[in-house]
């Protein structure tokens, strides 16, 4: 009956779980830097995203203050017309009627502004916030092929 040498066998074991655990170390370093690579260029993608938002907040609000500049220009030159047309009136009846107009002139006016401003900064947000919306796209698609 021959018998087995336990030195020998307990060396060829340890030998072949250090080569085992050595190849599997390897593989999840290998494994980490690939993902820590994903990962920067995820974060990268997510700062780019940042500050093209940024940028076109800013240029849509530029855009937007030029207009407002314009506009209160114009509501200053119609002032000057009304207080001319007022300077003018002759009579009681006369002033009635143009307040009246003024009032309803300038109502009409505040409200087509306030609809213009509204639908401005909507479109702002919208194209601002894009790029925004489509990295939490990446991300979620991200999520979605990691489970």
């Amino acid at each position: 009956m021959a018998t087995a040498n336990p030195t020998t066998d307990f060396a060829a074991t340890a030998k072949d779980a250090a080569a085992e655990m050595q190849n599997r170390a390897k593989a999840a370093v290998e494994k980490g830097a690939v993902l820590t690579g994903e990962i920067t260029e995820f974060h990268k993608g997510n700062l780019e995203a940042l500050v093209e938002t940024g940028k076109l907040l800013a240029s849509g609000m530029q855009d937007m203050g030029r207009t407002y500049m314009e506009d209160a220009r114009t509501a200053a030159d119609t002032v000057t017309e009304d207080v001319k047309k007022m300077a003018a009136i002759k009579s009681p009846t006369e002033l009635f009627q143009l307040q009246g107009e003024i009032a309803r002139r300038n109502f009409d006016a505040a409200v087509a502004q306030t609809s213009k401003s509204t639908e401005a900064m909507m479109k702002l947000v919208t194209e601002a916030f894009a790029p925004l919306s489509n990295r939490a796209s990446v991300a979620a698609e991200k999520v979605s092929n990691a489970a």
